[in-house]
C-alpha cells in the first residue's frame, strides 16, 4: 500500500445550523482542512438511515440513503423549500445531533419540498430511481411502512400507500446521492479520497429482506431463526447481541452472490474505498437463536469464505476494500484475510493489555490500516484517562513521551508513533487530533442510549494545527 494518512469523522459529526451533519459547505469545508492538513482520506460511517438508537449500523436499507444528510440550504437555493421552513429547522445546540427533532420533523419537510418540483426535475428523479431497482424498492417500503404507522412489515395490513410518499421518499433519494456526488467530486479534486463503511448485516426491518426473503435465515412464518451478535469480548461480557437477521449463503450462491456484488458495486461507486464490517463473519459467524437472551447463548458457523470474496472481487476493480478483522480472531480468519489480499485493521488501544499484539506498531505491515481507535473504542484521551498508571507509564514509554506529560502530549505522542509506522494507511477520529476525553466518544457498544450524538464545531476544527499535521505527514512520507 502507499503511505497514506486520513481522518475519521462520519457526516452526522459535521458542524452546521440543522440539527445535523451534511452535505453542506461544511462538507467542502472539512475537505479543505484534510487537504491543509497533509491528509489524504476522509472516511465516513454507513450512509443508511439511522435506528431508533440512531445508529447508522442498522438501517431500512442498505442502498438507500440518510435524509438528514440532505444540504437544506440547497434546497432553499433552488426554491423548494421557504425561508420559514428553513428557519424553523435550525437546530437548539450545534453539539450533538438532534436525533428525536430530526425524526419528528425533518423526513415530513422532505417530502412536502418534493411537491414542489418542477416537471424537468420529477423526469430527472424519475429516471434516476428507475436506474436502481434498489432504491426504487426501498422508496415503495417506505411509503407502506407510512402507510402501516411504521410497523415492522411482518404487521402490515395494507398493501397499498400513498403515491406522494413514493415520489417524496424518490426525491430524497435523488437529492442525497447527486449532492454526495458533487461533494465526492470537490474532495477527489482536492486530491481527497473518501472511505465508506459497509454494516456486513441489514437490519429485519428493511427493504433489504423485505423484497429478497429468500436471501436470509428465515422460517415460513418469516421469523428469524438465528440472529447475529458477537460474543462475549473486550466491549461486553454477555456479547452483543445484534439481532439482525442472518444470510443464506447456500441461497446466495446459488447466483453468484449477486446481491453482494450489486452492494460492493454501489458502495464502491459512492466512495473511493470500502471498510467492510465484521468481515470475519465470511470465514464464521455467530449464530444466535432467535428467542435467547443474551449472545452467549450462540454458536460459530462456517461462513462462505473465499467464494463470496472473490464474487466481490470480480466487480471491485482495484479499489480499496478494507476488512475489518477485530473481535475473536482466529488462525483460519487470519488466513482468509491474507487470503483475500485486503487490507485488515489495526487499533493502537488494543496493543497494551500484555504480550507482543499484532496491534503494537512495530508489528504493523505495510498491507494493514492502523487506527489510534474506532468509532467504538474510546478517545485516545479518555483512553489514557482510564487505563491503570502501570500500562499508561508503558504507552508512554513505547511512544517516547514522558510519563508525567501523557494528560499534556500523550495523544500526539500517539498520532506520531503510528504515522511513523510501517502501516500503508493511518487513520485517526477527529478527536483525537483535537486531544478530546471521552465526554466527545462516539459510540460505546451494548449501550443502547447516548450514542452517535457527537458534533465538531467550526472553531473546535479551527483548532488543529493542520501545519504540524502536515509537516508529520511529510515527515514519516505519508
Amino acid at each position: 500500500m502507499e503511505r497514506k494518512s486520513g481522518v475519521l469523522m462520519h457526516v452526522s459529526s459535521l458542524w452546521g445550523e440543522y440539527s445535523c451533519g451534511s452535505f453542506g459547505a461544511s462538507a467542502k469545508e472539512f475537505i479543505d482542512f484534510l487537504s491543509r492538513g497533509g491528509f489524504s482520506y476522509w472516511q465516513v460511517l454507513p450512509f443508511g438511515l439511522v435506528d431508533e438508537c440512531n445508529s447508522p449500523y442498522k438501517s431500512y436499507s442498505t442502498f438507500g440513503g440518510n435524509p438528514y444528510f440532505v444540504d437544506l440550504e440547497k434546497l432553499f437555493q433552488d426554491g423548494l423549500i421557504t425561508e420559514e421552513e428553513l428557519n424553523s429547522s435550525k437546530q437548539q445546540t450545534p453539539y450533538s445531533c438532534e436525533f428525536d427533532r430530526l425524526r419528528e420533523e425533518r423526513v415530513k419537510l422532505l417530502i412536502n419540498a418534493s411537491k414542489r418540483a418542477c416537471s424537468e426535475l420529477k423526469e430527472k428523479i424519475t429516471s434516476f430511481i428507475n436506474s436502481n431497482k434498489y432504491l426504487k424498492d426501498f422508496c415503495c417500503f417506505m411509503a407502506l411502512k407510512e402507510r402501516n404507522n411504521q410497523k415492522e412489515w411482518t404487521l402490515w395490513k395494507d398493501a397499498s400507500f400513498d403515491k406522494d410518499v413514493e415520489f417524496g421518499w424518490q426525491f430524497i433519494q435523488y437529492e442525497f446521492f447527486t449532492q454526495w456526488a458533487e461533494i465526492k467530486k470537490y474532495a477527489n479534486e482536492k486530491g481527497i479520497g473518501i472511505i465508506g463503511d459497509m454494516p456486513i448485516y441489514v437490519s429485519f426491518d428493511s427493504s433489504d429482506v423485505y423484497w429478497s426473503r429468500k436471501l436470509f435465515m428465515l422460517d415460513d412464518n418469516n421469523r428469524m431463526t438465528d440472529v447475529a451478535g458477537v460474543p462475549p469480548d473486550y466491549f461486553a461480557e454477555d456479547g452483543q447481541l445484534w439481532g439482525n437477521p442472518l444470510y443464506d449463503w447456500d441461497e446466495m450462491e446459488k447466483d453468484g452472490f449477486s446481491w453482494w456484488k450489486d452492494r460492493i458495486s454501489l458502495a464502491l461507486s459512492l466512495f473511493d474505498g470500502v471498510r467492510i464490517d465484521h468481515f470475519r463473519a465470511f470465514e464464521s459467524f455467530w449464530a444466535v437463536k432467535g428467542d435467547a437472551k443474551t449472545a452467549k447463548e450462540g454458536k460459530w458457523v462456517k461462513g462462505p469464505g473465499m467464494k463470496l470474496i472473490n464474487a466481490l472481487k470480480s466487480v471491485s476493480g482495484n479499489k480499496l476494500i478494507i476488512a475489518e478483522d477485530l473481535g475473536d480472531i482466529t488462525k483460519e480468519v487470519i488466513k482468509l484475510v491474507e487470503e483475500s489480499g485486503f487490507p485488515g485493521m489495526r487499533v493502537f488501544q488494543f496493543g497494551f493489555f500484555g504480550g507482543d499484539t499484532p496491534h503494537k506498531p512495530h508489528n504493523y505491515i505495510n498491507n494493514c490500516v492502523a487506527y489510534s481507535g474506532t468509532h467504538d473504542n474510546n478517545t485516545l484521551l479518555g483512553y489514557l484517562w482510564e487505563t491503570p498508571t502501570d500500562q499508561k507509564n508503558e504507552v508512554m514509554r513505547y511512544c517516547v513521551c514522558d510519563e508525567n506529560q501523557w494528560n499534556e502530549n500523550g495523544c500526539k505522542a500517539i498520532i506520531r508513533t503510528i504515522m511513523a509506522s510501517n502501516a500503508g494507511l493511518a487513520i485517526f477520529p477527529v478527536q483525537d487530533l483535537l486531544g478530546y476525553g471521552n465526554d466527545t466518544r462516539l459510540n460505546v457498544p451494548g449501550r443502547a442510549e447516548g450514542n452517535w450524538l457527537y458534533r465538531i464545531t467550526k472553531e473546535q476544527l479551527n483548532l488543529i494545527d493542520t501545519n504540524y499535521y502536515k509537516k508529520l505527514n511529510e515527515l514519516y512520507g505519508r
